[in-house]
């Protein structure tokens, strides 16, 4: 469930009406529900609660300092894939010694970073990699606790772009040579080898490829046991889906930690989970205005004031969102039409053929399920200046992220002197 809901025909975040929020700071505009986001951190956190769990929330996901702060004190840590996310976690005040390093390809800087703020660990993606974090951890006088980020070849049953755990993904190491490369480890210097990494996809709607790849590194647990590795750290990765609205419901956290219990019973190895999209994507919502209502011989066309930019999606993954109005006109035709942006790309879609109430020029929409790769993912393009933030608490409402203005997105140019 989520905290965006209809009262006399008007959509609220909380206790908020959208519209009002709207009139206040312009569109579009990302909204966040504060009792969304800690609702679904706590249903997850307890659902694993037996298992002595690090929850390491997905930055990239959404790293909003706002969204970090608000799961740093429900005791949230942090999975990073940039010397950035680190910093971004650092300063919500998550600890370093909660933060897990994910990510292919960690530069020399980001390793150093790393380690000078001592943090969990280094989940570690390749043999190339391992020895460069060995060459600096030794350099630095320090030792670097690793997992190696194993391959299990699991399809996952999700978007192919969002697939991480077949054998033909940039991702991990293969796990057949997971002994070999993990003996390695164990002589290089600045090396302390924890534990064993996986992650095989992100929204996941079926449990079974789960159960598949826990149950092959927990065998390779046991195994580097056998060979002498003090194992004492299980990194079970994220993934698990959300509703998006065309998609199967999602298992419940409820289920996927039955599925955790039965695979790890006997390992004795702290868990570590990096869930981002089933704490954050229902927690937000993308609010647009429509411009302009379009026909042609074929189609009938919704331009809103949010683009591709806003809200990568759609066009990256053909990602469906479920579409609503802030203000319910129950006189308003049903019919099929296409949801577009203004960016200057044909592929600056949200819907396609979407059987919806039209709207006029001047009402508002809604995105749902966009708390999570909405924001992250925005970008200037068209010089689009990025759009607010705001997150909604009971009653109140604040900008978390201010829109950027013209004289702000330049900024970052420079001239040279001869111009």
């Amino acid at each position: 469930m989520d905290h965006f809901t209809y009262k006399n025909g008007a959509l609220y975040a909380e206790d908020v009406a959208l519209a009002d929020i709207a009139k206040a700071v312009g569109t579009p505009f990302y909204c966040y529900s504060t009792a969304t986001l800690v609702r679904h951190f706590r249903v997850f956190k307890e659902a694993l609660a037996d298992n002595n769990a690090l929850i390491a929330y997905a930055v990239k996901a959404n790293d909003t300092l706002a969204v970090l702060k608000t799961l740093a004190q429900e005791g949230s840590g942090a999975d990073v894939v940039s010397g950035g996310e680190i910093h971004a976690a650092l300063a919500a005040g998550i600890a370093p010694r909660s933060i897990v390093f994910s990510g292919v390809g960690k530069t020399r800087a980001e390793m150093e970073y790393a380690l000078s703020q001592d943090i969990f660990q280094f989940n570690v993606e390749s043999e190339a990699e391992l020895h460069l974090l060995s060459t600096i951890a030794s350099s630095l006088k320090k030792t670097a606790p690793i997992a190696l980020r194993v391959n299990p070849d699991v399809i996952p049953q999700t978007h192919a772009k969002i697939s991480t755990g077949q054998k033909e993904s940039k991702f991990g190491v293969p796990i057949g040579e997971a002994l070999a490369l993990y003996a390695n480890a164990a002589q290089l210097p600045g090396i302390n080898v924890q534990g064993v990494s996986v992650h095989i996809g992100s929204q996941l709607t079926n449990l079974a490829p789960f159960a598949s790849a826990f149950g092959r590194v927990v065998e390779l647990v046991r195994e580097l046991r056998k060979n002498g590795s003090a194992i004492t750290t299980l990194d079970l990765g994220g993934g698990l889906g959300i509703p998006y609205g065309n998609t199967d419901a999602p298992p419940l956290p409820e289920a996927y930690a039955e599925i955790v219990k039965t695979a790890t019973k006997g390992v004795d190895c702290r868990l570590i989970f990096e869930p981002g999209r089933v704490i954050v994507g229902n927690a937000g919502i993308l609010v647009t205005e429509v411009i302009y209502v379009k026909h042609s011989e074929t189609r009938r066309f919704i331009i809103v004031d949010a683009g591709m930019n806003d809200l990568a999606r759609p066009t990256l993954y053909n990602a469906w969102h479920d579409i609503v109005p802030v203000k319910v006109d129950e006189n308003a035709k049903t019919e099929r039409v296409d949801v577009v942006g203004p960016v200057c790309e044909t592929g600056d879609i949200f819907a396609s053929d979407r059987l919806l109430r039209v709207p006029n020029a001047g009402d508002l929409l809604v995105f749902r399920s966009a708390g999570a790769y909405g924001a992250s993912m925005a970008s200037t393009y068209n010089a689009r200046p990025l759009i607010p933030e705001v997150m909604v608490n009971g009653g109140e409402y604040a900008v978390v992220r201010k829109r950027q203005t013209y004289e702000e997105l330049m900024q970052r140019d420079m001239l040279p002197d001869w111009l």
